[in-house]
This record gives C-alpha cells, sequence and structure tokens, in this order.
C-alpha cells in the first residue's frame, strides 16, 4: 500500500500563520478603539459595512470547508450532475432581494425570529428560535468535522485531537470576536478557499496535459452527466431535485436564516443590502464551478488507482487534502498553505454561527426573561458580556457535536440533510407569515412541528440505504496485490448495519435528501394554511389589523389595495344608507341631489 506524505515543519509554520491572522484579526476588532462594546456594535457593527466584504461574507458563510471536500468528492464519486444545482442560486437571489430582505431591513431586529412574534406570537418565535438552534449546532458540529478529516489525512492526528483543538479556537475566536471581525476574516477566508481550488485545478492540468485531458479522463470513467432529468425522488441528484431543492435550500440559507440576515444588517440600507446579494451571486457560483472541476481534477489523478479501494484513506471527504500532499509536498509551504485554507474556512463559518446563536439566544430568551423577573431591561455592558459568554459556550457544545457528524454520511450530504430538515420548516413557516394574510399563529406551530417530525423521521429513523457509486479501478496501482482489476461497487452513505439492498427499504427512507427542504417547506406551508382557514371558519376572525410590513412587498401591495377598495365600496354604502335616509324623512329635491353628488 502507498504510504500518504506528512506536512513538514515549513508547512506546519504556514499552518500557524495563517490561523494566527484569522484570530488576530478577532483580537483586533475587540481591542481596537474600544469598539465591540455595545450590542448594536457586537451584532450588527452600527449597520457601516462596506458591500464587498459582506457579499463575500454571505458567499463563505455556508460554502467552507464543507465546499472544498464535499462538493469535489461528490463530482468524483457521483459525477457531475450536482453542478445543475447552481441555477437555483440564480433563481433565489431576486426572491431574496426583492421579497424577504425588505421584509427583515424594515423590522431592523437583531433576532430574525423576532418577525414570528409580530406576526403570529411569542410560541412561533419561541419555536423557531429552538429548531435553529438545533440546526446551526447541528451544522457547526459539520463544519468542525470536516476539517478535522483534512489533517487526519494529512498528518495522522486523529479526528478526536484535531476536532478539540480547532472547536477549542473557534471557541475563543468566536467569543472575542464581533460581527464585524468576522465579515474582515470571510474576505481573507474566501481567498484561501479560491486559492486552493485553482492551484488544485492548475497542479492536475499540469500532470494530465491541460484542462482538455481532465475532461476526457472524466468522461471515459463516465463522470460527466447533465441530462438526468428523472422525475423518481429516489435518485440521488436530478434537475429537478437539485433546482428545486437546491432553491428551497438557498432561500432557506439566505431569506430566512439568522446567519445571513444578521449579515445583510449590517450594511446602511436596503440598497446597499440587495447589492451585497447580487454581488455575492457570481461569487457563490464561481466557487461552486470551480469546486465540482476540482473533484474531476483529482479524479484524473486517481482514476486507474482509487485511494479508497487501497484503503489509503477511508472516506472521499479525504480526497482532496490526500491529492495536495501526493502532487504538492515536492513543494515546501504549499500543502500547508492548502491546509491553513481549510481551517480558516471552518474557523470564519463557525464564528459566524456561534455569533448569530448567542444573538438569538439573547434576544428570545434572556432579555424578555430579565425584564420580566428584574422588571428593567438588562444594561448594554453586561448584554456583550453574556452574548460573548454565550458564543464560547455554543463553540464547546459544537465539539461535542462534531463527533457525531460522522453518523450522517459525507460531509456535504450531512451539510444539505441538516439544511433540509430544519430550513425547509423554517422557509414554510416565514413564507406562511409574509405571504399570507389568513394565517394564524396556530396553523403556523400546526404546520412546523408536523413538518418537522415527517421530515426528522424519514431523515433519521432508520440508517440510508446503500448508494451505487460509479466505476472506480486500482488496476494501475504499483502493488503486491496480483488482483488488480476494475471494480464496480457500492459506498456506504453512513453506517449500515447489514448489507441488504436498496429496494428493501422503505419507500420515504430512499427518498433523496435534496428533497428534504422542499418537502418540509410544502408540508408546513399546506397544513398551516389550511389549519388556520379552518380556525377562521369557526371563529369568523379576520387579519385585517396586520402591519403591512410584515408582508412581502407585493402582497402587502395587494392587501393595501383590498382595504382601500373595501373602505370605498363602505362609505359608498353609507352614501346610499343616507341618500335612503333622506328619502324616508321626506327632504328636498335639493338635499338628495347634493348626497348623489357625492356618491
Amino acid at each position: 500500500m502507498e504510504e500518504t506524505n506528512l506536512l513538514t515543519w515549513i508547512d506546519y509554520f504556514v499552518i500557524a500563520v495563517m490561523l494566527s491572522v484569522s484570530v488576530g484579526i478577532g483580537i483586533y476588532y475587540k481591542f481596537s478603539g474600544g469598539r465591540q462594546k455595545t450590542m448594536e456594535e457586537y451584532f450588527v457593527a452600527n449597520r457601516s459595512m462596506g458591500v464587498i466584504p459582506v457579499a463575500i461574507g454571505l458567499m463563505v458563510s455556508f460554502m467552507s470547508a464543507i465546499t472544498l471536500l464535499g462538493v469535489s468528492a461528490e463530482n468524483y464519486s457521483f459525477g457531475t450532475q450536482f453542478v445543475t444545482i447552481n441555477i437555483s442560486y440564480l433563481i433565489g437571489t431576486p426572491i431574496v432581494c426583492y421579497g424577504f430582505l425588505p421584509v427583515f431591513f424594515k423590522l431592523q431586529a437583531t433576532s430574525a425570529y423576532e418577525y414570528l412574534e409580530k406576526r403570529f406570537g411569542v410560541k412561533t418565535r419561541m419555536m423557531a428560535s429552538f429548531v435553529y438552534w438545533v440546526q446551526l449546532l447541528l451544522y457547526s458540529g459539520v463544519v468542525l468535522y470536516a476539517p478535522s478529516l483534512a489533517l487526519e489525512a494529512t498528518t495522522g492526528i486523529p479526528k478526536t485531537t484535531s476536532i478539540i483543538i480547532i472547536g477549542c479556537a473557534c471557541a475563543f475566536y468566536s467569543s472575542i470576536g464581533g460581527i464585524k471581525a468576522v465579515l474582515i476574516t470571510d474576505v481573507f477566508q474566501a481567498a484561501l478557499m479560491f486559492f486552493a481550488v485553482f492551484v488544485v485545478i492548475g497542479i492536475a492540468a499540469r500532470d494530465a496535459g491541460g484542462l482538455g485531458r481532465i475532461w476526457e479522463i472524466a468522461k471515459e470513467g463516465h463522470r460527466i452527466e447533465f441530462d438526468n432529468f428523472s422525475l423518481d425522488p429516489t435518485v440521488r441528484h436530478t434537475w429537478w431535485s437539485l433546482i428545486i431543492g437546491g432553491l428551497c435550500t438557498f432561500l432557506s440559507l439566505y431569506g430566512v436564516n439568522q446567519v445571513q440576515i444578521q449579515r445583510t444588517l449590517t450594511v446602511k440600507n436596503i440598497k446597499a443590502a440587495q447589492r451585497t446579494l447580487w454581488l455575492s451571486w457570481p461569487f457563490l457560483t464561481i466557487l461552486s464551478i470551480t469546486t465540482c472541476f476540482s473533484g474531476l481534477a483529482i479524479y484524473s489523478k486517481y482514476y486507474n488507482c482509487d485511494p479508497i479501494l487501497q484503503k489509503r484513506i477511508t472516506t472521499p471527504d479525504m480526497l482532496m487534502p490526500l491529492y495536495v500532499m501526493d502532487t504538492m509536498s515536492d513543494m515546501p509551504g504549499l500543502p500547508g498553505l492548502f491546509i491553513a485554507g481549510i481551517f480558516s474556512a471552518g474557523l470564519s463559518t463557525i464564528s459566524a454561527a456561534l455569533n448569530s446563536l448567542a444573538a438569538i439566544t439573547l434576544e428570545d430568551y434572556i432579555k424578555p426573561v430579565y425584564k420580566k423577573f428584574a422588571d428593567h431591561e438588562i444594561s448594554a455592558a453586561r448584554s456583550t458580556t453574556v452574548a460573548k459568554l454565550l458564543a464560547f459556550i455554543f463553540g464547546i457544545i459544537s465539539i461535542a457535536l462534531a463527533f457525531l457528524a460522522q453518523l450522517l454520511g459525507g460531509v456535504l450530504q450531512a451539510g444539505l440533510t441538516i439544511f433540509g430538515v430544519v430550513g425547509g420548516p423554517l422557509l414554510g413557516v416565514f413564507t406562511l407569515g409574509m405571504g399570507t394574510e389568513s394565517a394564524i399563529e396556530g396553523g403556523a406551530l400546526v404546520g412546523s412541528l408536523t413538518s418537522l417530525a415527517f421530515l426528522f423521521w424519514i431523515a433519521f429513523g432508520q440508517p440510508r440505504p446503500i448508494l451505487p457509486i460509479l466505476p472506480r479501478s486500482i488496476e494501475g496501482c504499483v502493488t503486491n496485490n496480483s488482483a488488480n482489476a476494475t471494480i464496480l461497487g457500492n459506498a456506504t452513505s453512513i453506517p449500515v448495519l447489514q448489507n441488504v439492498s436498496e429496494n428493501s427499504y422503505p419507500y420515504l427512507y430512499r427518498i433523496s435528501y435534496m428533497w428534504y427542504c422542499p418537502l418540509g417547506f410544502l408540508i408546513t406551508f399546506v397544513v398551516g394554511l389550511v389549519v388556520s382557514n379552518l380556525f377562521h371558519l369557526c371563529n369568523k376572525n379576520q387579519n385585517d389589523d396586520l402591519d403591512l410590513k410584515l408582508f412581502f412587498p407585493l402582497v402587502a401591495r395587494r392587501i393595501r389595495y383590498r382595504r382601500s377598495t373595501d373602505v370605498a365600496l363602505n362609505d359608498m354604502a353609507d352614501y346610499v344608507r343616507k341618500t335612503k335616509d333622506s328619502l324616508s324623512n321626506g327632504k328636498n329635491e335639493n338635499d338628495n341631489y347634493e348626497v348623489f353628488v357625492k356618491l
């Protein structure tokens, strides 16, 4: 078996420098000029951030180490169909810009879930905040787990050790840095991410004989696929699952997620916020497409000597760091720079997540409870101290959850599964509030809880079935094993107790994870609307007193027009009634004439 090259002291030095820069940015913005002493500064940077750093921050929030490791492994193992998801990003951007964003910007609240209290009630706000806790803590665990794979593949350090080291660094960084430090770090992180992807593609093109040759090798290995239009929801990736599922996932992340809403509120006005989203889209698409191609670049080296079949690595998520060590070890410092890019990506993403968790915990729970028992508001200085302590505590919790991330399968599927199971219902309840006038709190709660229960059942109710993968080969390996032949096999997505065929699993357990978010959205919206309308039929109540700022701009205009029409009709009915009254009271013709003129 071929041995894996390890990092040198120069690589470790580069990693230390790069991590020090990330942490140093947080320290600088904590102590420079006495900043980060108020809630406004700590959570929304006094709404003074520029468009470019926020746009980059929006891109890297959920596209960090998960993207580098997971997307490249996806294209290596299952082909290029996943690149279709980029179409959903283009469709979703204007929906967020001109639908969700204006509502939150008018609200100007630190917690996005304050909207749900204004629209429905306190119970809905508490439910959504708790669900968001679950989502972001689980995702933080996955993000923390992903860099540990890279470290294990390149240095031999066990995942347990690296998770604890990186997790403690994240907890420290998150507890001292505010949102401004996080956003500036995002710019640094994005540069390292693009560098890592372009270096992998460049080295592969040099070794394979050009980009065209990489494409030819991928085509020969059946990795090129863009035409899967199957309507079968059990197929892993199709046009429909990636566009519809990708759109719902994008809307749940960029439209109603606390991390992204909090970032867009750091700019001065709604126009600037919309520009950040539009500017973020090409960055996001370029990173996604190039990372997909990097999977083909890696395949060009291992197409006839698969390292998983060789047992050099245990999961496809280790492919990219292994490739870096196999091809760049003769260039001291370069592997270290690559690994630093993965670590920095994880640090920045987790710091943003923990900052947002601290924000909603403080705003949705601690402040209301404190005000109720102390009979006055908590001070600004004490609020900031509590927020930093909360960020540190959530960082420690994410370390524990990182050990569970490996049970969810590859990091890409794990991340998108978490977003789908929790993000779908959250997207549904916000859309129910912003898009319909008849929705009430009872309907929102029933719809959300029904959707969550259903999705948790089909996603985690039983181990997922074994998935077929594309052909892999070890016939080109130089080993002592004489049985070198092409292998067409199966890859286990998550641990299974026994090797059974896919068709033996119940149908719902075989649904692609890309459909979780659309299902969650649809169930929440439909059930919530039906329950709300049934309640209206029984009680004859209407929500005519709701603030129009709580609705999508298009819906608000329709409601405003209907209300103005109702007022005009009521006025006309009053005039007609007055006319009838005047005639019945025997008023003269001149009086009647004046009434009809008014009409």
